[in-house]
């Protein structure tokens, strides 16, 4: 099943990911916001353990099947960003250290997005931490490897996304899949 109207944002954590993804909706696009984010606030909000810092296994479960679902409930006739996407599940295993399930292998290689993904560098002027962004700079160079790693493993033609503001990071990604 491949959407070439699902777009993917991606990169490691702190490179404006989300601004990227808020400047595109205020064109009126359609985005899917990160379901990492949304479990780890969920998790902490109910005092769970399914979170990268505690029960990596659960989160990472969690985040497949949050991602999973938001891939299947989107519409594929609509041009859609995803604010990371089924294989940043697979990243972060890789990452972590956890066990790769044949169930992630298998909604990797069954959910398919656009060919090309916009990865954001890491960017450290713009770099922070927060109560649910707790990695290292260290980290953070770390996950976009993997991340490129991972996804052009997948299959995927990487679109680096330059250092820019927000609203010409939009014209990047707009103008590489001809909105503009």
């Amino acid at each position: 099943m491949q959407h070439n109207n699902y777009y993917i944002i991606t990169g490691g954590p702190g490179v404006g990911k989300t601004t990227l993804l808020h400047e595109l909706g205020r064109s009126g696009l359609h985005c899917v916001p990160e379901v990492a984010r949304r479990i780890i606030q969920e998790q902490m909000a109910q005092h769970g353990d399914a979170l990268p810092w505690e029960n990596r296994e659960l989160y990472k479960a969690l985040m497949l099947e949050g991602s999973s679902d938001a891939y299947r409930q989107a519409d594929p006739a609509i041009i859609t960003f995803f604010d990371r996407g089924i294989p940043d599940v697979l990243a972060y295993a890789k990452l972590a250290g956890l066990t790769i399930t044949d169930t992630l292998l298998s909604a990797t290689a069954l959910f398919r997005y656009n060919p090309v993904v916009f990865i954001l560098p890491p960017w450290k002027a713009i770099y922070t931490t927060d109560t649910e962004r707790k990695q290292t700079w260290e980290e953070a160079l770390a996950t976009f490897e993997v991340m490129k790693e991972t996804y052009s493993a997948c299959g995927y033609t990487l679109a680096e996304v330059p250092r820019l503001p927000p609203a010409e990071r939009a014209r990047f990604v707009l103008e590489h899949i001809s909105l503009t």
